[in-house]
């Protein structure tokens, strides 16, 4: 086990102050770097031990936030939030943007060796960093396929790898399609993985309060999806010896 060290950065993004948990790999000298997007709900300790679990294997990695430092449990109450950002590409780019400068001022951070990876909201924010032709080594989505304004994922200039449950109501095969599409007509390198049974979610564990229906975790496609990602990561953004 390497030693990890971690600390919450703060920053300024979508008129909040935002709360995001910084993970460093062992050493002293510049790393490759991960950006981690959080589900709708926002960044709880799923995502900050995501983000120390690739500072393990010589990451830099920041987890960002969403909602300045609030994780919603009524689903209610987080769709009333997330909603209107998804449907706002520049407000999901600022939020990206002010979290990657963050990411990019850490001095063990190799600014020419970024990747971003999300999971549902962040996973959209991921996407559209990408389309708004921010340099990134690799973009990997999990319960993300959303769609982007015309013509715009042609300026996604790395490998874009996407994982959706079979079973998600969110993301049902006309979404597929439509991502697929999009990515294809673009140009882009692209990989989508669909995990037979699973719901929307399905990587995240289970929590003690109420979740819309067609939630629900899927242990062994939750490691797979990891596995997933982390190979990315490993072909794409290497981490050197």
């Amino acid at each position: 086990m390497t030693t990890v060290t971690t600390r919450t950065v703060t920053y300024p993004s979508d008129g909040l102050t935002m709360r995001g948990h910084l993970a460093l790999p062992a050493g002293v000298g510049r790393r490759p770097a991960v950006l981690i997007g959080p589900e709708g709900p926002g960044l709880n300790d799923v995502q900050r031990r995501r983000a120390d679990a690739l500072a393990e294997l010589g990451y830099v990695a920041l987890a960002f936030d969403l909602h300045g430092g609030r994780w919603f449990t009524d689903p209610e109450e987080m769709l009333a939030r997330v909603m209107p950002l998804l449907a706002d590409p520049d407000r999901m780019r600022g939020i990206g943007r002010a979290a990657l400068d963050v990411l990019r001022a850490e001095p063990r951070t190799d600014p020419d060796r970024i990747a971003a990876v999300g999971y549902g909201t962040g996973g959209a924010i991921a996407l559209e960093l990408g389309r708004a032709g921010v340099g990134l080594r690799a973009i990997g989505t999990v319960n993300a396929l959303t769609t982007g304004r015309p013509g715009e994922a042609a300026r996604i200039r790395c490998p874009v790898w996407a994982g959706v449950g079979s079973e998600d109501p969110i993301m049902p095969p006309a979404q597929r399609e439509a991502f697929a599409a999009e990515m294809q007509a673009a140009g882009v390198d692209w990989r989508l993985v669909v995990y037979g049974g699973a719901l929307h979610a399905f990587h995240h564990p289970p929590v003690d309060h109420a979740v819309r229906p067609g939630v629900g975790y899927h242990p062994q496609h939750a490691q797979r999806a990891w596995r997933d990602i982390v190979g990315l990561l490993a072909e794409c953004l290497p981490v050197d010896d």
